[in-house]
């Protein structure tokens, strides 16, 4: 898949078939739009093209407002890819961009810039200056211009009864399950180990601190989780804590992860921690022993849903 940063720097010639949308997520929703465009796409012999923006409109449009993302955009880039996406072009999202007017985005983006042939859309789309042109704009223009505009029906969306706003309520919960079931995968965090205050080896934990470079993308609620993480190629089981770390009167959210059976250094290395279930919620307990006890119970627990 070809990644183009701008709608300007498009520069293919060939005709496409097009989605546009923030894909936050791109949970199972999301996944029927795609997998319609990939279909008409190679049925029509054309490029298939997903349209995004980054930052998302909320951030730009809603700057008062802390947007927290299910995916960063390298993790948004590999599903699309993964999902048979031809070019994926992330344009970069501004107040003067979303005042341009339905005629200027499908005069001078659809056809001129992107020299579509099918535009597939959810059933409720908007687009334009205040969003006010509808689907049925769409169609009138695709006549005008010789596209065709396809549309997914309301059912086929709704049938799955999802949306980004669903997965973040429940990651907000640490309704993991859920969260997993709403995007047909696991939720997963991207980090760098660095070091910590090293407690938790003390008692006999030892934690990879983890840092994570967007401070958009949404961590799940605070808690003791159980995960897993694949690290030179072998997998490996473990939980991690996300929270404040009452016990030890923590002033930042830290985000710690204890793996089974594991020796290897892991400073400085990436990892992707897969959350699999939430076991409990964060604690405050009177002593280190009190915390080891716990923890040696959370581990127990986790060690018995490894499948």
């Amino acid at each position: 898949m070809k990644v183009v940063d701008s709608i300007e720097k498009y520069a293919e010639n060939q005709s496409c078939a097009l989605t546009i949308g923030t894909f936050d997520g791109v949970h199972i929703g999301h996944r029927k739009i795609i997998k319609r465009l990939v279909k008409t796409a190679k049925k029509n012999n054309c490029l298939a093209v997903v349209l995004t923006f980054f930052p998302h409109p909320r951030m730009v449009l809603q700057a008062d407002l802390k947007v927290q993302l299910i995916d960063t955009l390298d993790e948004k880039q590999k599903i699309l890819e993964e999902l048979g996406v031809d070019i994926l072009v992330i344009h970069p999202f501004s107040k003067a961009f979303s005042r341009q007017t339905a005629h200027h985005f499908i005069r001078n983006i659809l056809v001129q810039a992107f020299h579509i042939n099918h535009l597939i859309i959810g059933y409720d789309h908007r687009f334009g200056r205040n969003r006010e042109a509808t689907v049925e704009d769409l169609i009138q223009a695709g006549e005008t211009y010789d596209f065709e505009v396809h549309q997914i029906e309301a059912q086929e969306i709704e049938e799955v009864n999802v949306s980004s706003t669903k997965i973040r309520n429940a990651l907000a919960l640490g309704n993991i399950q859920k969260a997993t079931q709403y995007l047909s995968r696991p939720y997963s965090l991207f980090g760098k180990v660095v070091e910590g205050k090293k407690i938790g080896r003390t008692i006999g934990f030892p934690t990879a601190n983890l840092s994570i470079a967007e401070d958009y993308k949404l961590v799940p609620a605070d808690g003791v989780y159980f995960i897993k993480t694949i690290f030179e190629a072998n997998e490996y089981f473990g939980m991690m804590n996300i929270g404040f770390r009452p016990t030890v009167e923590g002033i930042r959210r830290s985000y710690e992860v204890h793996l089974f059976a594991f020796n290897s250094n892991l400073y400085e290395e990436n990892l992707t921690i897969i959350f699999l279930q939430q076991i409990r919620k964060e604690q405050k307990f009177d002593t280190l022993e009190d915390l080891k006890k716990q923890l040696e119970i959370d581990k127990a627990h986790c060690q018995n849903l490894i499948r």
